[in-house]
């Protein structure tokens, strides 16, 4: 996103809707992106390529938590 990353957009909708719930996707792997800083470990994350199945299990996982 050209104005600003997924955290940022994911923290300033979390002021507005606090019991909201984010799932993160991108085509770096889950170690990467924790170990460089941009998510926490244990945030909800989905690789990319996914399928439409992952993408829907996962997001049931999420809203079931």
């Amino acid at each position: 996103m050209p104005e600003m990353s997924g955290r940022v957009l994911a923290d300033k909708f979390a002021t507005l809707h606090p019991k909201a719930k984010v799932l993160y996707m991108s085509g770096y792997t889950d170690d990467a992106i924790i170990r460089h800083g941009v998510l926490r470990a244990k945030t909800p994350f989905l690789q990319k390529p996914f399928t439409p199945l992952a993408l829907a299990t996962r997001v049931r996982e999420i809203l079931d938590t």
